[in-house]
């Protein structure tokens, strides 16, 4: 069964684009953004057709009520953490839902995932995500589930909250590790130097690997760094913001579909946006 939901994701082309709507997980106001109306939200990126949504427990039976066969593959979203806010809280925490790996199979899920934060100076943030990663992976395993890891290199939170480090140091020891752990599939940061992330590819050993967006920037630069990340040997990307902030999420999405699918250009891609 676990190939079965692999193929689910990566389809026909073997990549994948997977759309983030799982912000309101983590208790931050900022967050929301966009996505007040998740009804409406997953509506209209279900109708632009990536080839999955990332969604938490409670909204994921939004996207499964669709009818039809071709509503975007469910990625459930598996923990919570409190550590994207400014400042910190005095006792930060990772910890994932009540038999995550269980309520996957009952949500029909492809995959699930699972964050390995790394923040600044906070150890006891990393051991937490290390034992989220173990429990599930044997569930995974038992259940046939595709278990995506998603390592995280964080910036010290003084400088504005949720912040990715983009440096390819620290991105790739924190990647082999979800790669050691078991990761079926890998969500990584963008480095600083996207020409650098063959070197990501690299040390994730044949992993697939899946670059988040991070922060929100323009459609121009958003296309060129992916079809950039594809060239270096991605095979796919996992964006939220950049999709649901943007004044258009269907015709960004595909755009990048077209990027990450047919190898299209940037330039060539702009022409979905209108």
């Amino acid at each position: 069964m676990k190939t079965a939901r692999m193929n689910r994701l990566f389809g026909v082309s073997g990549n994948c684009f997977d759309v983030a709507i799982d912000h309101g997980m983590f208790n931050e106001k900022t967050f929301l953004g966009g996505i007040e109306d998740m009804h409406r939200a997953i509506r209209i990126v279900a109708d632009a057709r990536p080839d999955a949504i990332q969604l938490p427990p409670g909204t994921a039976p939004i996207l499964q009520a669709i009818k039809g066969k071709d509503r975007p593959a469910l990625v459930l979203r598996t923990d919570i953490a409190n550590v994207y806010g400014t400042p910190l809280p005095r006792t930060l925490f990772s910890e994932v839902v009540d038999r995550p790996v269980e309520q996957g199979v009952v949500l029909d899920a492809a995959c699930v995932v699972v964050n390995l934060l790394q923040l600044p100076d906070q150890p006891e943030i990393h051991h937490a995500c290390v034992r989220n990663v173990n429990a599930l992976k044997r569930e995974c395993e038992i259940m046939g589930m595709p278990l995506m890891v998603e390592p995280l290199v964080m910036q010290d939170n003084s400088k504005g909250g949720y912040m990715v480090n983009g440096d390819i140091g620290q991105i790739l020891p924190l990647v082999r590790q979800a790669v050691e752990l078991g990761a079926d599939i890998i969500k990584a940061d963008p480095c600083d130097d996207v020409q650098e992330y063959h070197r990501v590819i690299e040390v994730a050993q044949g992993i697939p690997v899946l670059v988040r967006g991070g922060g929100k920037v323009s459609d121009r630069e958003i296309l060129v760094r992916t079809a950039e990340l594809m060239k270096q040997g991605a095979r796919g990307i996992v964006y939220g913001r950049n999709v649901i902030h943007n004044a258009n999420p269907t015709a960004i999405t595909r755009a990048l579909m077209a990027v990450v699918h047919e190898g299209a250009a940037a330039d060539a891609a702009t022409k979905y946006l209108g």
